[in-house]
């Protein structure tokens, strides 16, 4: 739906120049006539639109979470990262109660989070195994098969400066690695070496002499300006003058190529150790010194060589000798080979100040590398990178709630905070302008609220509420009692919730709405079942004097066949009216009345008779059943081949038709639904059963 300056066809009109408009596909023919907006699941909107008789709804997402990872992906990350978080609680409360601190912070807790953090690192790298080949191709520079996310190179890069404390010696050397892996992320913004080196391999193949085309030279300065020492290897080894037909032709040039292919793939680097690159790696700092100044007087040694004269390929000559230049660290050589300010700020690292340690001094030289490359357009990361190198732990929260959304938010609170004492206090502290609850609780909250409004992922809502201490169990109460109830699953779910954080006065009431949904909704069994399960006595009272008036009103078979089951289900434990102890005797005698058959077992119309005097003479036995009992009974007091009940037991029967007879004369009396002949057939059977009980006896 668009909108012009007068707002012609516009369901809203607005005006401003920054406002984003996007079409809404919706089929309905012009012009709406009506609109109303409200929310659905999630973060998306429903939009109810009216066009005359035609109506339609759509559902627009308002803003969605990341479109580098489907949504598929961001539910996987979402249950995936449940473990470590909760593993991770767990450790702090033990850990709080063994040193008797609300704190858990000394000096073994950031063990605790790292591991945390590999976890849920491997959790965003994905499962993909990426198999590499048993003969590499010699013109693949970079892989381009690999994807890595913006949300996984922020996670690492928190983990760098916050949580790995092993790595802080060599940090620069993380940086690096960390550049190598995620430089392609910032060929969204700006150029980059990573996306020139896949431009270049593109059009490797159509290239004849590679090292008279500029962008080979240029590419490999870029490569070695960021420490790719294996790209810019692989890269050399590409020179013409490798090739077997000019090998006599070119000794000179080709031996200047690989000295310096050979010291590139000798530098030392001041790092535990990387398997499969180039580089010599020293663990000690005295060593990683004494071998530095070693490869640097062979880098200079070789620059200053009388061999570069007798070159005559002056491509390859100055080439070759920029890229020592980069080596020894000259500053507008490393400014021309890099891209933008980050990997300007790397290649620092590498030549300008290889003994850097730590993080002291690192963010003024981010801010002359910013000068020395200006950001023509920022990428959601140099934030990020901006505000940890400044250490400014709420400006990297701030970026991580703004760039990544609240997931990164929830779970990185336990990287920043490892560290440092102070990061501690700041993200723990309960805040009056946020209602008395900590940053860290603010942003569990919003997360667990994110979970909670989906279908699929309110389950795990309860893992990050109950760690607020706060404002948590609240809202978990709130999250229990909204979730449907009209699903079996679903309400096991839920109970199965409730045990597991000990909310049984949760549990009981969840199981009493059910119960009450499901008896309103026709579910007579289920609405019981659940009922009972939450021992409300009340509701299953009310149920049986239901029960109870509608038997009373039609006793019928057809009418106590619907019921039965409810009567078995129900017990004898409820007591409205009695009790349901008649409804159950009434079972017994109707059983018995189904083996009369034929008007010949008189065995079993003697038990029968039986069961009818136990229910008369009960005084549980309600006056509104004595007329339906003996109309029921009309076949036992006709038997033919002889009287089944005895003067006295006759007698008994007559005496209640005669106070029935009074109590129709009371205002509340309720006549049952039977035949209009019904009391005198049952009169007549009574009286002519009586004349032959005294004729016997």
């Amino acid at each position: 739906m668009a909108s012009n300056a007068e707002g012609n066809g516009a369901l809203v009109p607005f005006s401003g120049d920054s406002s984003a408009v996007y079409p809404l596909h919706h089929g309905l023919a012009p012009p709406i006539s009506r609109l109303s907006i409200s929310w659905s699941h999630g973060n998306t909107l429903r939009l109810s639109l009216f066009a005359g008789a035609a109506a339609k709804v759509v559902e627009v997402k308002v803003n969605g979470e990341d479109s580098e990872i489907p949504d598929a992906q961001w539910r996987r990350i979402a249950y995936g990262s449940v473990a470590p978080f909760a593993l991770l609680q767990s450790q702090r409360s033990s850990i709080s109660s063994l040193l008797k601190t609300p704190s858990p912070y000394h000096s073994d807790w950031w063990e605790h989070v790292l591991q945390y953090s590999k976890e849920i690192g491997s959790l965003l790298a994905g499962s993909k195994m990426h198999s590499s080949p048993i003969i590499e191709d010699p013109k693949v520079l970079v892989k381009t098969d690999e994807k890595p996310t913006c949300l996984q190179a922020a996670w690492e890069l928190i983990e760098i400066f916050y949580v790995d404390k092993q790595s802080q010696t060599w940090l620069p050397e993380r940086l690096v690695d960390w550049l190598a892996d995620y430089d392609s992320l910032f060929t969204s913004t700006h150029e980059t070496i990573h996306g020139k080196l896949v431009d270049f391999q593109k059009e490797l193949g159509n290239i004849q002499v590679i090292e008279d085309d500029p962008r080979y030279w240029d590419l490999l300065s870029s490569a070695l300006s960021v420490g790719w020492l294996d790209v810019v290897v692989r890269m050399l080894r590409l020179h013409g003058s490798y090739q077997q037909d000019q090998l006599s032709t070119r000794e000179l040039e080709n031996g200047l190529v690989e000295a310096v292919a050979v010291l590139i793939s000798k530098m030392p680097r001041f790092c535990p150790g990387s398997a499969g690159k180039l580089g010599d790696c020293y663990k000690s700092k005295p060593e990683f010194i004494k071998a530095w100044e070693k490869w640097r007087s062979q880098i200079t040694k070789l620059d200053r060589s009388p061999f570069w004269i007798q070159c005559d390929n002056q491509h390859t000559r100055e080439g070759l000798r920029n890229l020592l230049q980069i080596t020894l660290g000259n500053t507008e050589s490393l400014c021309m080979a890099t891209c933008y300010w980050i990997e300007l700020y790397i290649s620092h690292f590498l030549y300008i100040r290889p003994f850097t340690m730590g993080i002291e001094s690192m963010y003024n030289l981010a801010e002359k590398c910013i000068q020395l490359k200006p950001r023509s357009s920022t990428h959601r990361l140099t934030g990020l990178m901006i505000g940890i190198l400044e250490e400014n732990t709420e400006v990297v929260l701030a970026e991580c709630s703004r760039e990544f959304g609240p997931w990164l938010v929830a779970h990185a609170v336990e990287l920043l905070t490892a560290g440092s004492e102070q990061s501690e206090i700041i993200l723990h502290e309960e805040r009056y302008n946020l209602g008395g609850i900590s940053i860290v609780e603010l942003h569990r909250l919003a997360y667990a609220q994110i979970l909670s409004s989906h279908a699929l992922t309110w389950q795990i809502a309860p893992i990050y509420l109950t760690s607020c201490m706060k404002q948590g169990m609240g809202l978990l109460e709130n999250l229990l009692y909204r979730q449907s109830v009209q699903h079996n699953d679903g309400l096991l779910k839920n109970i199965e919730i409730c045990r597991l954080y000990e909310l049984d006065h949760i549990s009981s009431n969840i199981m009493k709405i059910a119960g009450v949904y499901h008896w309103k909704h026709g579910h007579k069994g289920t609405g019981v079942f659940w009922l009972q399960q939450a021992q409300d006595t009340i509701c299953l009272d009310r149920i049986a004097q239901q029960l109870f008036d509608s038997v009373g009103k039609s006793i019928s078979d057809e009418s106590f066949k619907q019921w039965e089951g409810m009567i078995e289900l129900l017990g004898s434990e409820s007591n409205p009216a009695g009790g349901l102890e008649f409804l159950h005797k009434y079972r017994d005698f109707k059983k018995s009345l189904k083996k009369v058959s034929g008007g010949k077992s008189t065995d079993a119309a003697r038990q029968a008779v039986g069961s009818l005097i136990l229910l008369m003479k009960n005084p549980s036995t309600p006056q509104r059943f004595w007329l339906p009992l003996l109309h029921d009974s009309l076949k036992l007091l006709n038997w033919q081949d002889c009287p089944l009940l005895s003067v006295s037991e006759t007698n008994l029967l007559l005496n209640k038709l005669q106070e029935l007879s009074l109590a129709k004369l009371c205002p509340h009396y309720i006549e049952p639904s039977l035949p209009p002949n019904a009391l005198s057939s049952i009169r007549l059977a009574l009286a002519t059963n009586l004349g032959r009980a005294i004729l016997d006896e």
